[in-house]
């Protein structure tokens, strides 16, 4: 057990049966009253934020995430199949872990999952990914700029792209930005 004076961003801490990662800890000292630690955690299922006070001396359980590799295979009703890299099981990763991750799925792609027991609390794709155009439209761009263009990603994703990215291009994307980068 850790006590609420040691809590820093980044630890991992189950409350109230649910598993929050800290954002921010701040120690608070008033001229009368207790000194508190004043937290902000975020809910890792929901993504939900709260806030939340503890006494110093409180004592709060931290949980150790285990980071575990996957690879993408095939979608299976309202879940994804992706195989353990590790163990070779396959695991099953409900669309709302992850959530807008799911338009840059193909097969093959590789990801980090962030798990607690059996439990999955998070996916990180990789920043960046190669992945072919299948549809332009100069009609509607995202940025409405005279310069792009959408492009339609085999996975299904939209971004906006140069003038001169054509269908069967292939193309960098940074996944955390929804950016296009090159063509490859």
């Amino acid at each position: 057990m850790t006590t609420a004076n040691q809590i820093t961003p980044g630890m991992t801490l189950n409350f109230d049966g649910k598993i929050y990662r800290v954002e921010s800890s701040v120690k608070v000292t008033a001229a009368k009253g207790t000194p508190f630690v004043k937290t902000k955690l975020r809910n890792l299922i929901t993504d939900e934020t709260i806030e939340k006070n503890f006494k110093l001396d409180q004592t709060v359980q931290e949980v150790s995430l285990i980071e575990r590799f996957l690879e993408f295979l095939y979608p299976e009703g309202k879940e994804y199949l992706f195989l353990d890299i590790g163990n070779l099981e396959q695991v099953e990763v409900p669309a709302t872990i992850l959530a807008e991750k799911v338009h840059y799925l193909k097969e093959g792609i590789q990801l980090k999952a962030m798990f607690y027991g059996d439990t999955i609390f998070a996916v990180e794709l990789p920043q960046f990914l190669e992945i072919m155009v299948v549809k332009t439209d100069g009609t509607d761009a995202i940025a409405s700029s005279a310069s792009t263009k959408i492009a339609v990603l085999e996975t299904g994703a939209k971004i906006d792209v140069p003038l001169f990215i054509e269908s069967g291009d292939v193309v960098k994307v940074d996944t955390q930005t929804n950016d296009f980068i090159q063509r490859v």
